[in-house]
């Protein structure tokens, strides 16, 4: 009688097995964390230094001009920052800067953290603007796209991104 349980028991294991290998629908700020792990892994294989920062590395061709920074705290830990500046290279710039300002102001207000939830770029007549959300937090917050407030302001300060 013990008999017909090892196949069942077989089958539903090769069952699960199966339903494991299945791919998963794709989350855009999930390949944007697996894109920057890739980033961060050949970075460290090529001996140069790495944070866990969003900021982009700068060019010789790259000369921006920082506009400014707007803070709104939305409610409780929710800020938004709206930024804007001349010649970035792509979105991600004004997302570094934007990220840059986020981490500043978890600094000035005692937190040591924020967590990105969305930002929304728009470039009209060579101006981009960048208009961001973050929660801060004093300990690392749920989520992929959080930020070391500490480290990435010490690096958008060695790239040069203005953090006020």
């Amino acid at each position: 009688m013990m008999q017909p349980r090892l196949p069942r028991l077989a089958l539903t294991l090769s069952a699960l097995a199966l339903l494991g290998a299945c791919e998963q629908p794709t989350d855009p700020q999930a390949e944007l964390q697996k894109a920057m792990t890739a980033q961060t892994k050949q970075a460290m294989a090529a001996g140069q230094g790495v944070s866990n920062s969003t900021v982009p590395r700068k060019s010789a061709d790259f000369h921006p001009v920082y506009l400014g920074i707007k803070t709104v705290l939305l409610e409780g830990d929710l800020v938004d920052f709206v930024v804007s500046m001349k010649g970035a290279r792509s979105k991600a710039d004004v997302g570094a800067y934007a990220a840059c300002a986020a981490a500043q102001y978890a600094l000035i207000r005692g937190y040591g953290f924020a967590r990105h939830v969305r930002t929304n770029v728009a470039e009209e007549g060579g101006i981009w603007r960048g208009d961001a959300v973050y929660t801060i937090s004093s300990a690392l917050p749920d989520g992929l796209l959080t930020i070391d407030a500490e480290v990435t302001v010490r690096d958008c300060g060695a790239q040069g991104i203005p953090t006020i």
